[in-house]
C-alpha cells in the first residue's frame, strides 16, 4: 500500500494565508513554539519538583495555536455553510458521519481552467469522459488546479479558477457527499468575488457554492496538495477525517490517499 499526503502543512504566519480577516479570525495562524527546556515547568509545576529533578532540566516540547479551523487544509462542514440545511439543524464537524469521510476518489484534472475561470457542469461531464469514469454515490470528488504549487506566495490567495453552483449540484445529484480542490477556496478567489460584485451589483457571485449547503447537505475540503503525485485518476481511496471540534465549522485534516500496489 502506498501512501500519499494530500494535505498542507499548519504553519505560523504562513504567507499564503490572508491577512485581512483580522486578529479576530485568527488568520494567518500563530503558532507559539515552547522549547524543552520552557515545557519543563509544566512538570515542575505540576509535580511540585525542581528542574535539577527531570533529566537534562528538560520536559516536553509544547506548541499553542490561534488560528482558524479553516487555516491549511481542513474540511468544511453544513454548519459552515448555514445554522440549517435541507431544512434541518446543520451538521457541525463532530457530527459527519465517518463513512463519508473514506471512500474511493476520483481526480478531475482542471488544469486548463485559468485563474478566475468557472468550473461548470459541463466541465464536470468533460472530466469524467476523458477518463472514463461514472461517479456513483458516496465517491469522493478532487478537482485538480494546480494552485497548490503557488502555496508559500501571496498569489495562492487569488491565482485559481472556482467551481459553480451548478456543477457541485450534478455531482450531489449523484449521491456525492464530500468534493474538494488544491486551491483556497472552493469558490472563486475573494477579490474576483468582490470585484464582480461592486462591478454588477450581483450578490449570487458571493460564495455561491458555500451557500448550496443551505439546500443541499454536502461537504468540500479546502486547500488540498499533491493531486499530481497520484498516478492515475481513480482507483484509489482516500482518508479525509476530521479533527473532532465539538460544535465547529469545518475541522482540519491529515488528506491521505490509498493506493494499492
Amino acid at each position: 500500500m502506498r501512501l500519499i499526503d494530500l494535505s498542507l502543512p499548519l504553519e505560523h504566519n504562513a504567507i499564503s494565508e490572508p491577512k485581512t480577516f483580522g486578529d479576530k479570525f485568527g488568520s494567518p495562524a500563530q503558532i507559539t513554539f515552547f522549547s524543552h527546556k520552557e515545557g519543563a515547568e509544566l512538570y515542575v509545576n505540576t509535580f511540585e519538583c525542581t528542574y535539577d529533578d527531570l533529566p537534562d532540566g528538560l520536559g516536553n516540547g509544547v506548541e499553542v495555536v490561534y488560528g482558524l479551523t479553516h487555516n491549511s487544509t481542513h474540511l468544511d462542514a453544513p454548519w459552515h455553510f448555514a445554522p440549517f440545511s435541507e431544512g434541518k439543524k446543520a451538521k457541525t464537524i463532530d457530527e459527519i458521519p465517518l463513512e463519508w469521510c473514506y471512500g474511493d476518489c476520483v481526480i478531475l484534472d482542471m488544469r486548463h481552467k485559468k485563474k478566475d475561470e468557472l468550473i461548470l457542469a459541463k466541465d464536470v461531464e468533460e472530466g469524467l469522459g476523458k477518463i472514463g469514469y461514472t461517479v456513483k454515490p458516496m465517491d469522493i470528488v478532487f478537482f485538480q488546479t494546480g494552485a497548490d504549487k503557488l502555496w508559500g506566495k501571496p498569489e495562492y490567495q487569488t491565482h485559481y479558477p472556482g467551481m459553480t453552483r451548478e456543477a457541485s449540484e450534478w455531482l450531489i445529484d449523484r449521491g456525492i457527499k464530500v468534493m474538494g480542490v488544491d486551491a483556497y477556496n472552493f469558490d472563486l478567489p475573494f477579490p474576483t468575488q468582490k470585484r464582480i460584485f461592486q462591478e454588477t451589483g450581483d450578490k449570487t457571485v458571493i460564495e455561491p457554492c458555500h451557500y448550496l449547503g443551505r439546500d443541499r447537505e454536502y461537504l468540500h475540503i479546502e486547500k488540498l496538495a499533491n493531486l499530481g503525485e497520484i498516478p492515475k485518476p481513480f482507483g484509489f481511496k482516500v482518508s479525509c477525517f476530521p479533527i473532532k471540534i465539538k460544535g465547529g465549522s469545518a475541522g482540519w485534516c491529515r488528506v491521505v490517499a490509498l493506493i494499492e500496489d
